[in-house]
């Protein structure tokens, strides 16, 4: 099996179910975001309930300061990543099992690969290298911003794409790993774990779906979605066959950027794409919960809090449709 064929048994497959999954997710009729608020919502009446959570969380639930809450409730969907990287991190530092696949798949690597594979594995890693990063950075906010009229593209991009490289470079600081020694290049790129590469590919096309998802069909959102991990995992296996990072290293790296993506995307509300979005829903939602649960004039608050949040979301996707026929 040569480097290029495991290239595409490998990307291939993450993209298609990927892709498959994100075209049977129960997408809503409407284009609002609205759902996207629908978990900050339950969360604030279970606050309300709890006078004792609502008291010790009030600044998490004051929208003059949304980061706090949104990025709580990001952790919650998380978690599970965090987990895996918190673990690589600890193994990486000496358990024999993971260094001996690591050493094995590098070797794999080093034995199999050929000059016109190392070209083409060369072409593709590009897709992820800090000038194409930032070119196509430039690219999607611009076309973004004209394209939906709103000025939280650029801070959304610069947010997931900036924030990746801070805790890349931080971890990278941190564990300061050698990388593999069969490519000679290797030992004047910096410490190994994780990939840095992999982490901008995982946070970059993943925010340029999303971006570019909204106000879109099913169809679209999918092959978007699918694009963005077959790209991200294919820089992600590129750097491992050309033996400049270990495996633990990319999965690491992947992980770490999917994750920053997603405490990103909660914390813009998601296809809202606005900042604290999220938490200013559960602040008013426990807002009116705590001032009479189950009465009549309580459930007339709600109803008018809702209808307001549904008429602010159908003026911002009025705009989003103006745009477009421009």
């Amino acid at each position: 099996m040569t480097p290029l064929l495991l290239l595409v048994l490998v990307a291939l497959p993450v993209g298609l179910v990927v892709g498959l999954v994100t075209l049977g997710y129960p997408w809503p009729a409407s284009r609002s975001a609205r759902p996207s608020l629908a978990p900050a919502r339950a969360v604030g009446e279970a606050v309300a309930k709890h006078r004792g959570l609502r008291s010790s969380l009030g600044k998490r639930f004051d929208p003059a300061a949304a980061t706090g809450l949104a990025l709580t409730l990001a952790l919650l969907f998380v978690i599970g990543g965090g987990v895996l990287f918190g673990a690589l991190a600890y193994l990486v530092r000496g358990n024999s099992h993971l260094l001996a696949i690591d050493n094995s798949v590098a070797k794999w690597g080093n034995r199999h690969a050929t000059a016109t594979s190392t070209r083409i594995l060369d072409d593709v890693t590009q897709l992820a290298s800090i000038y194409v990063i930032v070119a196509l950075c430039v690219f999607l906010a611009v076309v973004e911003t004209i394209r939906e009229r709103t000025r939280w593209v650029v801070v959304f991009i610069v947010v997931a794409v900036g924030g990746e490289e801070i805790l890349t470079l931080t971890v990278k600081q941190l564990a300061h790993r050698i990388r593999p020694a069969f490519n000679p290049a290797a030992a004047t790129l910096g410490p190994s774990f994780p990939s840095g590469h992999s982490a901008t590919a995982a946070v970059f096309y993943a925010t340029a779906a999303l971006l570019l998802g909204r106000s879109r069909g099913r169809p679209a959102r999918a092959v978007l979605a699918g694009l963005a991990a077959a790209v991200a995992v294919a820089v992600a296996t590129t750097r491992v066959l050309l033996d400049v990072h270990w495996l633990s290293d990319v999965i690491a790296g992947l992980t770490l950027g999917w994750a920053w993506f997603a405490v990103c995307g909660i914390a813009f509300g998601g296809r809202l794409l606005r900042f604290g979005a999220a938490a200013e829903q559960v602040a008013r939602t426990a807002h009116v919960e705590q001032a009479s649960p189950g009465s009549d004039s309580a459930a007339t608050t709600r109803r008018t809090a809702e209808r307001r949040s549904s008429s602010s979301d159908a003026v911002r996707s009025r705009r989003g449709s103006r745009a477009q026929s421009r």
